[in-house]
């Protein structure tokens, strides 16, 4: 007890000591670092700049969500959740205390995206879209939108986390609404978030909020969060400006995981591009589109972020051996399943799901991640400001913008020079790599091609179907016919042309402008860079059981203002037909004939240029 008494009194008189003692200053002594300091001053800069481009989105009595500005002129990105309760037309807030109507553009029912354009401005802020692949676990992150619907002065709630996962994979739940490698987050996402930012420490938009782990769990965030990927974004957004219906992709196969962990070809469509192209069973899938598959999981998540229709590259592995191919993707589901989703009559049962009562297609259907109240279909009324921004078309969700971006795609196009003056014969002779000379002549009603297996002509004033000429090539000639209809007298001229979207090509790195024309009994995709309008490439189907003529431009040089190619090459299905390397040009303003005409020719570093007007 002593020893006790005497360690206490000890203890006692060493905290008396302590107490003398001044207390540290730490206002002075130890300032706030200044890096702290500028770092709180981004970050709140970030989050008011950020704050900007945030959009609340009200469906009139049938609830709303959020949105995020990202274009100058008005085009907001939100869910397709979010806006299907409102049909064609909403309302819209921003920070600055404003409504403005908005109109419904595109949709992407699988992915849960859709693009509106809010209407009475050129000059919204918005946000850049930023590489979410960059993204890591451990990354800041937050999150604008109007939860609850509680804004309502349309001042965005912010909430902040981190980044908890990446690439995560979520199911369609009864609907078909796929959340393929999308983001988490423990950043607080709410009913009502659904459709608004989630934005990186610098304010780059890196995904879309738009599904929360809510069920069995109650209407509450429960600090589990995913986001639409930006990456996703980009690769639809094309699509979506351009008032599609647009569809996600799959490979016309199954995969599974072989004993020695290897992702194989479990099962293949024999209909599909990747069988024609020469996929087959037990073959072991290295890569898609660039982007490494490890498990089924994987492939399903970087299918799960492509458009149908995309051509991308495929790595596969048989016997040990790789073996590369690009493989035209196909579309998930029927054009209509998607309508169906679209008109609120729900969704074809999930085979993973278990099997439930078929739906009332007269009955409100209610969408499990839906953050509104009860939605039926969408209403057919269009206020009278939307309606000149409206046009229904069946295939389509907004015709009226698809027409904008064809117009806009072709103006491009004709900007490369002034081709209507070129009205005679345009003749392309030089090389082939690999040996021997060529001579190609398309004029008005003809054309023709000499090559050193022979000469083919075609006749170009009948349908162009029953002529894949020259033989190999599935269709070379009537492609370069089209292509000079088109850049002679534009899109009208080719029959009904519509505004595909945009779509990779190979050897080119942005994704370029794709036009998709019917005629002639064919099918023609004009792809085009988005940045000057110089054509890039062509696909011709002279049927639609065949593979199409790919012509691919490889360089082009501008003669006396008018663009023209250098240098091209021919494919179809598997097989590379021939490179042109063009040594002349040459217009003529009649068909050629023996007799000698009057030329200018300009110069070029390996190639002669001819015309017979000398006003050119």
């Amino acid at each position: 007890m002593t020893l006790f008494l005497f360690i206490a009194r000890f203890l006692l008189l060493c905290a008396a000591v302590n107490a003398l003692q001044p207390l540290p200053v730490f206002a002075e002594e130890n300032p706030v670092s200044a890096a702290v300091l500028a770092a709180q001053q981004q970050r709140v800069a970030a989050i008011r700049q950020a704050s900007m481009a945030a959009v609340s989105i009200f469906a009139g009595g049938q609830g709303g969500g959020s949105g995020v500005l990202v274009s100058s002129d008005g085009f907001a990105l939100t869910n397709f959740h979010v806006v299907q309760p409102a049909g064609v037309s909403m309302k819209c807030g921003l920070n600055d205390g404003n409504v403005y109507d908005a109109v419904l553009v595109g949709l992407d029912p699988t992915g849960d995206v859709s693009l509106i354009k809010l209407l009475g401005r050129n000059d919204f802020p918005f946000a850049v879209l930023a590489d979410s692949d960059t993204v890591r676990v451990g990354d800041f992150c937050f999150a604008a939108g109007n939860p609850f619907l509680l804004a309502t002065n349309f001042q965005p709630s912010i909430s902040a986390g981190i980044v908890s996962g990446v690439h995560r994979y979520q199911y369609p739940a009864g609907t078909l609404l796929e959340y393929a490698d999308c983001l988490q987050v423990d950043a607080a996402i709410n009913p009502g978030n659904s459709g608004g930012a989630l934005f990186d420490a610098e304010g780059g938009l890196i995904g879309v909020n738009g599904r929360a782990s809510f069920e069995k769990r109650g209407r509450i965030n429960v600090g589990v969060g995913y986001a639409i990927s930006s990456n996703q974004l980009r690769n639809f957004v094309g699509m979506l400006r351009g008032g599609r219906l647009c569809d996600h992709a799959t490979l016309g196969a199954t995969v599974a995981t072989s004993e020695d962990g290897r992702v194989v070809v479990a099962d293949i469509l024999e209909s599909s591009d990747a069988y024609r192209r020469g996929l087959r069973y037990d073959d072991e899938i290295v890569s898609i589109a660039g982007r490494p598959v490890r498990t089924v999981n994987a492939m399903k998540n970087i299918l799960g972020t492509l458009p149908s229709g995309w051509r991308v590259p495929l790595v596969l592995r048989r016997e040990g051996r790789p073996i590369e191919m690009l493989v035209r993707l196909a579309g998930v589901h029927s054009p209509a399943e998607l309508a169906l989703l679209v008109e609120g009559g729900g969704a074809p049962a999930d085979p993973r799901q278990k099997k439930q009562k078929p739906l009332d297609k007269d009955a409100p259907q209610k969408n499990p991640h839906d953050d509104t109240p009860e939605s039926g279909k969408k209403t057919a009324q269009v206020p009278d400001i939307v309606k000149p921004f409206y046009e229904p078309r069946n295939g389509f969700t907004n015709y009226y913008f698809n027409r904008l971006e064809r117009n806009r795609v072709a103006a491009l196009i004709a900007s490369r020079g002034d081709y209507a003056v070129c009205k005679g014969s345009w003749i392309f002779s030089g090389t082939l790599v690999g040996g021997g000379d060529f001579r190609i002549e398309l004029a008005e009603n003809f054309a023709s091609i000499d090559l050193p297996t022979g000469t083919t002509r075609i006749d170009t004033t009948g349908d162009l179907d029953g002529n894949p000429s020259p033989p190999g090539s599935g269709g070379l000639l009537a492609s370069l016919v089209l292509w000079r209809r088109l850049l002679q007298s534009g899109p009208q001229s080719l029959g009904r042309t519509d505004y595909w979207g945009t779509a990779p090509l190979l050897g080119v790195e942005e994704l370029c402008d794709v036009l998709h024309s019917t005629v002639a009994a064919v099918e023609l995709q004009v792809a085009s860079s988005p940045a000057d309008g110089t054509v890039r490439g062509l696909e011709l189907w002279p049927s639609s059981q065949d593979d199409p003529c790919e012509v691919r431009f490889l360089d082009h040089t501008s003669l006396n203002q008018i663009e023209m190619p250098h240098r091209f090459e021919v494919r179809h299905g598997n097989e590379l037909f021939a490179i042109f390397q063009i040594r002349s040009i040459e217009f003529t303003e009649s068909p050629s004939n023996d007799e000698a005409s009057d030329r200018v020719s300009f110069l070029e570093p390996g190639l002669e240029y001819f015309t017979a007007d000398r006003s050119l």
